[in-house]
């Protein structure tokens, strides 16, 4: 579950880890779709602003992107758009979320959000 701390609002209750080079490589690439309650989360060594970029090549349909630093503080949101080669934070980031379009009315910069995987939180 995906949770905005500063909120107290559910941004999504099916939360998936991109942990693995593979898992990160695809992402949302062939995907017909994203439903409201669904989002991936990407989990980065170090905060980077390019190690955190992202390319929207075969990604079908738009996504919201929410950028987290260290601290689990949102730096950097926008609305992804189907086939674009990059996207970057503004700031460095450590973590960034790829979800329903819809996230971004959810989310603020500053705002801090927290997420459970199979029990477990960073």
């Amino acid at each position: 579950m995906l949770t905005n701390v500063s909120s107290g609002q559910v941004l999504a209750r099916r939360l998936r880890a991109c942990d693995t080079f593979l898992k990160r490589g695809l992402g949302l690439m062939f995907r017909r779709r994203l439903r409201p309650d669904e989002a991936l989360l990407f989990l980065e060594d170090r905060e980077s602003v390019l190690g955190a970029s992202i390319h929207m090549l075969f990604v079908c349909f738009p996504i919201a992107v929410i950028w987290l630093d260290a601290s689990r503080r949102v730096v950097s949101t926008c609305l992804a758009r189907p086939f674009r080669p990059w996207y970057a934070p503004a700031k460095p980031a450590r973590y960034f979320v790829e979800g329903h379009p819809e996230l971004l009315d959810k989310v603020s910069v500053g705002d801090e959000i927290a997420w459970n995987i199979g029990g477990a939180q960073p």
